[in-house]
């Protein structure tokens, strides 16, 4: 194993034990030269199934309605559910050699996800992961997004290729994880913190998904998975509890017939203005 190098003076990058020569080097990749992206915020989870893209949309859909402009690039490549969740169906992609222009939902929110890209919504996605990998860098390089405030990366779940070229190669201000009250899912969730931390990206606050049911009768919140484990986790990494979602019927059939944008509820609506706070002013 190389030393550490205690030598203050030293510039030399092939230098193994040179932490200052480390951290200068960058794997980012630089964005469209027509697209002017202030803020990347990275939607994570540890595991599949727990309402990650639905999250992604709700905290678009709500920073748009503050007034700043939010766009969503959609890096599950062999999953994408972004188009349908905003009922983007037909959309055909148009470009030039400068690249390629990201399509508006309907109030406005560039969006760019594989399925847009292909003849049929329903054709699998066989790719091998540098492939994908690949394919997500280029949603950042080769589209114009134009001018946006927010950008939030729906990614696949996991700690694979992926996840690590979107810490790698776009300039993240920082992921929210996304779980469910599961005891299994706590113990992901961990895994993608301790990522986090090793790529040295901040984990700016959980939400937890299908938290408990409303009784329609009497209104008591049932807790269908047992008792949450959210505060525990956010105790123990320091990292902030952003909201904690139902299930809702209601927030189902807006993404399956893709009319997130008309939603009415308020789950989300801390999380969206807690992301945005601190950057008010940019």
């Amino acid at each position: 194993m190389a030393k550490e190098c205690n030598n203050t003076s030293c510039d030399k990058a092939s230098c193994e034990g040179c932490s200052s020569s480390k951290k200068q080097q960058s794997f980012q990749a630089e964005m469209n030269a027509q697209s002017n992206v202030k803020h990347v915020i990275g939607i994570v989870s540890g595991k599949g199934g727990v309402g990650k893209s639905l999250v992604t949309s709700l905290l678009a859909v709500g920073t748009q309605r503050l007034g700043y402009k939010a766009a969503v690039l959609d890096a599950d490549i062999t999953g994408p559910s972004i188009p349908q969740i905003f009922g983007m169906h037909g959309v055909r992609i148009t470009g030039d050699d400068n690249g390629m222009d990201a399509p508006r939902s309907a109030s406005g929110i560039p969006l760019m996800s594989i399925n847009l890209l292909l003849q049929e919504e329903t054709t699998p996605v066989i790719w091998r992961g540098p492939v994908i990998a690949g394919t997500v860098k280029q949603f950042w390089t080769d589209v114009r997004w134009g001018d946006v405030d927010y950008m939030y990366v729906d990614m696949p779940p996991g700690t694979g290729d992926v996840p690590l070229t979107v810490f790698q190669s776009l300039p993240l201000d920082g992921i929210v994880i996304v779980t469910s009250p599961q005891e299994l899912v706590s113990m992901i969730v961990e895994k993608a913190v301790h990522m986090a931390e090793m790529m040295d990206i901040p984990v700016l606050g959980i939400v937890e998904n299908m938290s408990y049911a409303v009784c329609p009768d009497c209104g008591k919140h049932i807790e269908l998975y047992g008792k949450s484990k959210i505060d525990g986790l956010a105790s123990q990494f320091g990292i902030p509890v952003l909201a904690r979602m139902p299930f809702d019927p209601k927030l189902a059939a807006l993404c399956d017939g893709g009319r997130i944008e008309a939603h009415d509820i308020d789950y989300m609506d801390d999380a969206v203005k807690q992301l945005t706070a601190d950057k008010s002013s940019d």
